[in-house]
């Protein structure tokens, strides 16, 4: 409704129709294989005609939103309605060749003409890059999970926040099944689809005013952290829009987040790291940054509702990890979820990456709309697939439902191993 909305202002409005020209040269579109109807309408109003550049990106194979409304052809359109040149961008450089092998055959399925992909990431691991483990029982699934994930950590293979655990839906429901397994392997797993106050973790984390946050928290943490101040220096001059030739303004800045640094690490030093030290450790580094400075540089916080979500999240979230904490430094980390194996929906994952990755519910029941005629599911699981780095695994509980024959058929031909454990 909103984007009709803003189309019909943009259409019936000449004046705005010329600043969005003057404004944006250059137009860059991410995921389009998901762009809605509305969204695509509302892009041709307001650049038809135009002589603004425009690169639009994605991958059909990945459209996963036919559900809220995407566009079955939208890179088809594109090319129709601007006269747009396709151009396919064939180099993988997240997977290593044998994990890209297997990939091209679930991508052969959806599109028989897909290109086969170059892969330009190394294998860095031995056995296994991917497989169906089948168990018995969600008892023996916990147990077998956590073990497996605790026995490479210790063999230093992965740390533990390398793991990711993608579910179809339903990940509440997971981590009541797998956390207690995990701690009684000192294991952590983190269920980043749950919300603090109004925000899921995983969207918190992804936030601009978070990374500000975290990146001035940290300065304050270590006695030495370069990359933190570098990023920092670079928040602070997009911020304040000073330009890389500005010297005099570099300097300022330079300066200021010298001062602030020193003050910072001199309160963290004699405040103790507990849940209510979070408002006021927070609270100086926002006023550092000057809400007012982040709302004008990020339309997102403009309005008070949108920006007391991410604020009161952070502070809620800050607060629960100062509570498992000694330090301020372990806060952080356990903040970013260092040491943890994440667990998220695939939809959830997109975008993402993971060394290892284990689907969890590879059957009828979990997933009983994956079926042959249903394209959108296999995208997903292309989708769920494609995140690994290193290795991709996924399993089957007898207790949970049947095997999906027709899938394990499809990864079996790619060389794909069953494992009953």
């Amino acid at each position: 409704m909103i984007n009709r909305l803003v189309e019909l202002l943009i259409r019936e409005n000449p004046s705005i129709l010329k600043a969005l020209h003057l404004t944006y040269p250059v137009v860059f579109l991410d995921e389009f294989q998901d762009t809605t109807f509305a969204q695509f309408q509302l892009l041709h109003t307001a650049f038809d005609g135009s002589e603004t550049i425009f690169t639009a990106v994605g991958d059909d194979k990945q459209r996963i939103m036919v559900w809220a409304g995407a566009m079955p052809d939208a890179f088809s359109q594109f090319e129709q309605q601007f006269d747009a040149l396709r151009i396919s961008l064939i180099f993988n450089w997240r997977s290593h060749e044998d994990l890209v092998q297997i990939q091209h055959v679930i991508a052969s399925r959806i599109d028989p003409n897909v290109e086969e992909p170059e892969a330009r990431a190394d294998r860095l691991v031995d056995g296994d890059i991917a497989g169906i483990w089948e168990f018995a029982s969600e008892d023996m699934q916990s147990d077998y999970l956590a073990k497996w994930i605790e026995g490479e950590v210790q063999a230093g293979c992965i740390e533990p926040h390398d793991v990711a655990i993608l579910v179809r839906m339903r990940p509440d429901l997971v981590e009541s099944q797998l956390s207690p397994t995990f701690e009684a392997n000192g294991l952590r797993l983190r269920n980043v689809a749950r919300t603090v106050g109004d925000i899921a973790i995983q969207d918190l984390l992804g936030e601009e005013l978070t990374q500000i946050l975290l990146r001035l928290l940290r300065l304050g943490a270590t006695k030495r952290s370069p990359e933190n101040w570098n990023a920092s220096l670079r928040d602070l001059q997009f911020l304040e829009a000073v330009e890389p030739n500005d010297e005099e303004g570099l300097r300022r800045l330079q300066k200021r987040l010298q001062v602030f640094t020193r003050e910072i690490r001199r309160t963290m030093q004699h405040l103790e790291p507990e849940p209510d030290s979070a408002t006021e450790i927070t609270r100086a580094a926002l006023d550092f940054i000057g809400d007012q400075v982040l709302r004008r540089a990020f339309p997102s916080y403009q309005r008070q509702h949108d920006f007391d979500r991410v604020w009161n999240g952070f502070l809620l979230l800050l607060r629960e990890c100062l509570v498992n904490t000694e330090t301020w430094s372990g806060t952080l980390d356990e903040f970013e979820g260092i040491g943890q194996t994440a667990l998220m929906t695939i939809h959830k994952s997109k975008g993402l990456e993971f060394h290892t990755m284990i689907f969890c519910g590879l059957d009828n029941q979990t997933w009983w709309s994956l079926t042959p005629n249903r394209m959108e599911e296999l995208n997903s699981f292309f989708v769920a697939f494609t995140r690994a780095r290193q290795r991709a695994f996924f399993t089957l509980c007898k207790d949970q439902g049947r095997t999906v024959a027709w899938i394990e058929n499809l990864l079996t031909s790619a060389g794909v191993q069953k494992r009953f454990l």
